[in-house]
């Protein structure tokens, strides 16, 4: 019997991730070798801590501080990079591409700001970056984009991207607690980092929104281009609120095209309860695609984590391994350029309903001064909702939800509202409503 093929396989990066990966080859390596008909076989690990212990049994001499001569090695065909960041991650990637090796990575942040010149890279190489793990960690919302859906035109993609702001929504709604509590709880579970702020301030999200963007639209999409908007300083009481007009708060990548342009920003916004995305709990991650033939597609899984982003990791080696065998590469995005340049929708010219919540001088007329502003500005009014105020408060909270309307013409409003003398007495907070449609 002739010698199964060896796909020699490099990691860069033993963290969390990689130690998943490095986990998944030895547990199910078998498998692995029996569906390919060829054996991944990890030849190193790259990091510069090499002390640490990651709970998994490798093999001291496959362990190494010097990635780029890991990456040099004629035995190694596949490097996978989960180092991280811009830096030294680019670098080796960059380097294992020059070399006409392929690179699988779960970096976002690399992808979102460096995406161009990596595809680039790759196209002039005649090789392929893998980055499935990159968005839903498990969700394998990559490939579905890439290939599944290739014979449709993307109509709109709408994400919850990441667990940790999904967790805090989700918790903070059920107990009822403020924000900063629940954030605490999620450090002290794991659920959120030391410094939280690229995932509740949105950007770890903007970053997954651009890569799906890019796939969707074949454009490189700059991440001045994305508007971001996060979590921090939620109010349990806007949660409450919306909750009882039959909404729930969540952190939304939304991307759209259309014959006005492609919209693509990160916002809480207002999910209505019957929605699929509104049932999405936890530290879960679900996307929803429309493609113009195909209809509505959802996806749904565990966004992060050691298991779910190593699953993704070794499928995307697997794609590498066969394409390697069959003397080919994947479809890469350099290949599938926008045909025109990609317009970009104005901001202000976007349309959506909103939820407004103004603290309002408890006075007879005062909501019809409101109500005449927004009138002025095309605004229209499909509910309100007034709260009781605490005793002897000269304020109380009124909240109203807007029929359609321009985001120019919201913020003129809101802006003149504020400059009315004693009717409101703080900004007035705002959310966007989306009805998927």
């Amino acid at each position: 019997m002739a010698k199964m093929k060896e796909v020699g396989v490099a990691v860069l990066g033993f963290g969390t991730v990689g130690a998943g990966v490095v986990d998944t080859l030895a547990k199910n390596g078998d498998l692995l070798a029996e569906r390919l008909g060829l054996r991944l076989v990890l030849r190193g690990v790259a990091d510069l801590d090499l002390a640490t212990d990651r709970g998994v049994a490798v093999d001291p001499a496959l362990l190494t501080t010097d990635g780029a001569g890991l990456i040099a090695r004629p035995d190694v065909d596949v490097v996978v990079e989960l180092i991280g960041g811009t830096g030294a991650a680019k670098d080796l990637a960059l380097q294992a591409l020059r070399r006409g090796k392929p690179v699988v990575t779960a970096n976002k942040k690399l992808l979102a700001e460096h995406g161009e010149e990596i595809h680039r890279v790759a196209e002039e190489n005649q090789t392929e970056i893998l980055f499935e793990a990159s968005v839903g960690g498990g969700i394998p919302i990559i490939k579905a984009l890439r290939e599944g859906l290739c014979a449709n035109r993307i109509e709109s993609i709408y994400g919850i991207l990441n667990g940790t702001c999904n967790y805090v929504l989700t918790r903070m709604e059920e107990a009822h607690l403020p924000f900063e509590t629940v954030l605490r709880e999620a450090q002290a579970a794991g659920f959120a980092e030391a410094d939280p702020s690229l995932d509740i301030d949105g950007h770890d999200t903007a970053h997954k929104a651009a890569v799906l963007a890019s796939l969707a639209y074949g454009c490189n999409v700059p991440l001045a281009k994305v508007r971001v908007a996060g979590i921090r300083g939620i109010a349990a009481a806007d949660i409450a609120y919306a909750a009882d007009m039959g909404y729930r708060i969540k952190l939304l990548a939304l991307i759209e095209g259309g014959a006005d342009g492609v919209e693509v920003s990160v916002q809480p916004a207002l999910v209505p309860h019957h929605h699929q995305l509104a049932a999405v709990g936890g530290v879960f991650n679900a996307v929803l695609v429309r493609g113009d033939v195909v209809g509505t597609t959802l996806y749904y899984g565990r966004g992060a984590g050691r298991a779910a982003t190593a699953s993704a990791v070794v499928a995307d080696l697997a794609d590498a391994a066969l394409n390697l065998r069959a003397g080919g590469r994947r479809r890469d995005l350099s290949a599938v350029r926008a045909r025109a340049p990609v317009v970009f929708r104005d901001p202000g010219e976007i349309v959506a309903r909103h939820y407004l919540r103004f603290s309002m001088r408890d006075l007879p007329g005062t909501l019809a001064k409101v109500a005449t502003v927004l009138g002025a500005h095309r605004i229209g009014i499909d509910s309100v909702m007034q709260k009781e105020a605490a005793k002897g408060a000269a304020y109380v909270p009124v909240i109203i939800v807007t029929g359609p309307a321009k985001e120019r013409e919201m913020a003129a409003a809101l802006a003149e509202i504020a400059a009315l003398a004693g009717v409101t007495d703080r900004p007035t907070v705002t959310y966007r409503i989306e009805d998927f449609e």
